[in-house]
C-alpha cells in the first residue's frame, strides 16, 4: 500500500471524507455545522449523489478502489454540479495513482463551490505531495477564510505538514500551533509538535507534547520512537527503557524497532 493511499486513509478517518455529507446538504442554513466540516457555501439542498458519495468514502475508507470509483463516478453522473461528487472522485484518483484525473476532480469541486473548505484542504494536500508547496498553501489559507469550517485544525495541520516538508519549521511550528488552539486534543498536531521541538533542541517541550498525545491517543512506533530519543536526550535511562520495551513488545517489525536493535 502506498504511502500517498495511507495518507489518503488517515484523512477520511479524522474527517475529511463525507461521514457527515448528507446531513450537511439537508441544512438551509449553517445553524448546525458539520462535525467533520465538510461544509461549502450555505443553503446547499439535497443532492442525489449523496448516497453514492457517501457509499464511495466507506469503500474507500475500506481499501476497495473498485467499489469507491464506480460509486464516486455514478454520484457525478447523477448531479455533475456536486462539489462532493468531484471531491470524493478526486480522492478515488489519487488512491489510485491517476494523479492528473485527481487534479482535474479537485479543481471541478472547488470550480463548483469555491468555498468548499474540505475539498480545498484536500486539495492543498494533493498539491503539497507534488512539491508546490506556496501554492498548497494558499488553498489551506481559503479553507480556513471560510467561517462555516467545522474542523479549522484539520487544514491548520496540513499546512503545518507543507511547510515542514518545504523545511519551514518556524512556519511549521506556527501551524501546528494554531491547530492546537482550535482543537488542544488533536492527536496529529500534538505528535507532530514534539517532533519539531525535539528536532530543534527543545526536549523538555518535546516530553511534554510526547505526554499530552499519549493522553488523547494510543502510541504508534513513530511516537515510541520519538519518546525513545527524546528521553535519551534527557538522561532519563529508565523513561527510554520503557519507551524502547513498548515499541520492541508492540511494533516488533515496525524500522524503528528494527533499528533500536541495532543501537542497543
Amino acid at each position: 500500500m502506498s504511502r500517498s493511499f495511507i495518507r489518503i486513509l488517515l484523512m477520511l478517518a479524522i474527517g475529511l471524507a463525507f461521514a457527515g455529507c448528507k446531513q450537511q446538504t439537508l441544512r438551509d442554513d449553517a445553524g448546525d455545522a458539520d462535525p467533520t466540516g465538510n461544509i461549502g457555501s450555505p443553503l446547499v439542498r439535497a443532492s442525489p449523489a449523496d448516497v453514492y458519495i457517501d457509499l464511495s468514502a466507506a469503500y474507500l475508507r475500506e481499501g476497495r478502489l473498485t467499489e469507491a470509483f464506480m460509486n464516486a463516478k455514478k454520484a457525478v453522473i447523477v448531479d455533475p454540479k456536486s462539489s462532493n461528487a468531484h471531491y470524493v472522485l478526486a480522492l478515488v484518483y489519487q488512491s489510485l495513482g491517476e494523479l492528473d484525473a485527481a487534479g482535474a476532480s479537485f479543481r471541478k469541486a472547488i470550480s463548483l463551490d469555491s468555498r468548499n473548505p474540505a475539498a480545498l484542504n484536500a486539495y492543498g494536500s494533493f498539491l503539497c505531495e507534488g512539491g508546490k508547496y506556496d501554492e498548497a498553501d494558499g488553498y489551506f489559507q481559503r479553507a480556513l477564510k471560510n467561517p462555516l469550517y467545522g474542523t479549522p485544525w484539520l487544514a491548520w495541520h496540513n499546512a503545518g505538514r507543507c511547510a515542514e516538508s518545504a523545511g519551514d519549521l518556524e512556519r511549521a511550528e506556527r501551524d501546528y500551533r494554531e491547530a492546537l488552539q482550535a482543537n488542544p486534543r488533536f492527536a496529529p498536531s500534538l505528535l507532530s509538535m514534539a517532533e519539531v521541538r525535539y528536532g530543534t533542541g527543545y526536549y523538555l517541550s518535546s516530553r511534554a507534547y510526547l505526554q499530552r498525545y499519549a493522553e488523547v491517543a494510543p502510541h504508534n512506533a513513530q511516537s515510541l520512537w520519538l519518546g525513545f530519543q527524546t528521553e535519551n536526550q534527557l538522561g532519563d535511562k529508565d523513561q527510554m527503557a520503557s519507551y524502547g520495551l513498548k515499541l520492541r513488545n508492540k511494533f516488533p517489525d515496525s524500522e524503528q524497532a528494527k533499528f533500536l536493535e541495532t543501537i542497543e
